[in-house]
This record gives C-alpha cells, sequence and structure tokens, in this order.
C-alpha cells in the first residue's frame, strides 16, 4: 500500500502581529484506499489540517507529498491543476450552484478543464448520480431538493473527476441522523467500490467508530492515532 497523503513538520501559524499557532509539528500519512476520520473540538486545528493536506491552505513550514508529489512549493495554478484532478471535496454546506440542476452540478468540477461534456462524461455522471440514489431527481433545481438529496448530489460532484483523494468536512453537519447515517453508509460504499482514500471530519463518534483509523487533534497536535486495521497506538 502507498501513501497517498503525508505530511512531514507541519506547522501553522496565523497573524504577524499577534502570532496563533494552530498546528504544531503534525507528522502524518495516509494509506491508498482507506477510510480515515479526524475528531476533535472546534478550533482544535483539524478544519486547517483538512485545508492543508487539500492544498487550499499553505502551511507556514513544513512538506506536503500527494501521492509522492511535493506540493508546498508549488505555483497557484499548478495547485489548481493537481486539485482538480486528485481530490474531491465534500463540505458541510453543499455548495451547489442554485440555478442548475443536480446534473449540471455534478459536471461543473469537469467542466472548469474542459468547454463541453462529452456523451463519456455525461454517462459516468448518470451513474455518479445512480450510485447515490438520485436517478429521479437529476433533472430538478439544486434548490428543488432535501438537504440530504443536496449533499448526495455534492458527493457525485466530487467524484466526477475519479479523485484518489475525498477530503470531507464535517459533510453531515446539518443533516438529521437518519439521513447522516444514509450518506455514511454511501461514503463507505463508494470507498470500497472505487477504492477511494477518504478523510472525514467529523464531530460525532458514532461515524468515527466506523472509521478505519481514528486522529484526534487537539491544540494543533495529533493526541491520538487508533488504526483499526492493525494495533492501537497511543501517542
Amino acid at each position: 500500500m502507498h501513501n497517498v497523503i503525508e505530511l512531514k513538520n507541519i506547522n501553522k501559524i496565523y497573524g504577524s502581529v499577534i502570532k496563533t499557532q494552530v498546528l504544531n509539528d503534525i507528522n502524518i500519512s495516509f494509506e491508498a484506499g482507506t477510510f480515515n476520520s479526524i475528531i476533535g473540538a472546534s478550533g482544535s486545528g483539524k478544519s486547517t489540517l483538512l485545508n492543508i493536506m487539500g492544498t487550499l491552505d499553505k502551511p507556514t513550514s513544513g512538506e506536503i507529498y500527494i501521492n509522492g508529489i511535493r506540493t508546498d512549493n508549488m505555483k497557484k495554478n499548478e495547485l489548481a491543476r493537481l486539485r482538480n484532478k486528485t481530490i474531491g471535496f465534500i463540505f458541510q454546506f453543499h455548495y451547489l450552484l442554485p440555478e442548475f440542476t443536480a446534473l449540471e452540478n455534478v459536471l461543473m468540477p469537469y467542466m472548469i478543464g474542459n468547454s463541453k461534456p462529452s456523451k463519456e462524461i455525461k454517462e459516468k455522471a448518470d451513474e455518479l448520480l445512480e450510485l447515490v440514489g438520485l436517478t429521479k431527481v437529476k433533472n430538478n433545481l439544486a434548490t428543488n431538493m432535501s438537504g440530504g438529496q443536496q449533499q448526495r448530489t455534492a458527493i457525485a460532484r466530487a467524484l466526477i473527476n475519479n479523485p484518489k483523494i475525498v477530503l470531507a468536512d464535517e459533510p453531515t453537519g446539518n443533516l438529521d441522523s437518519e439521513s447522516t447515517e444514509s450518506i455514511y453508509t454511501l461514503l463507505r460504499a463508494i470507498n470500497e467500490k472505487l477504492n477511494t482514500t477518504f478523510i472525514v471530519i467529523t464531530h460525532d463518534n458514532r461515524i468515527a467508530e466506523k472509521t478505519d483509523r481514528i486522529i484526534e487533534v487537539k491544540d494543533g497536535r495529533i493526541v491520538m492515532d487508533t488504526n483499526k486495521r492493525d494495533t492501537v497506538i497511543g501517542l
């Protein structure tokens, strides 16, 4: 198994006059095809950690490798290309474009790098919408769907470019418990079917319990790293 993400000695400091250290000397890596969760109190640094992994934010110091390629010293446009091809994002707020249908929203990341979607890519979008159980509402505008359906659309959108990695920040944060359960069952199924690596931030311990590995962040440090696939490591 190879590592799809590797962080070495990552520090993140915000502010130049009053400095706040959000991440302290983080060293962590994630293997391809695994399903991981990151837990921690609000303000612990877990979202900053996820944004740095996803190249949406730069560390103050340290090195980041995605699929073996060092990214922390890449230029903005190189990073944008890498992100669009390699990483899918799912956020707590789905950020769907309200004036477009579910199908059109799913095609958006593909459209960024290509003008018109080919027949193949449209078929792929249809397959993904079927995978997430939305075939019947695929031509509905985003505003004409329930919260759970909108989040499922966001999941299909995150998968359109065949990303090796999906980063999810509280993806069920504003859904009821039944929708939460079905979304996580879906993410797990995608992980197993497509061998996509998932790293999910959650405040829900019941969700974390279902993942292969639980990483706890406290005050910008990793305080626990439990990998159920082998032994428990106490840091």
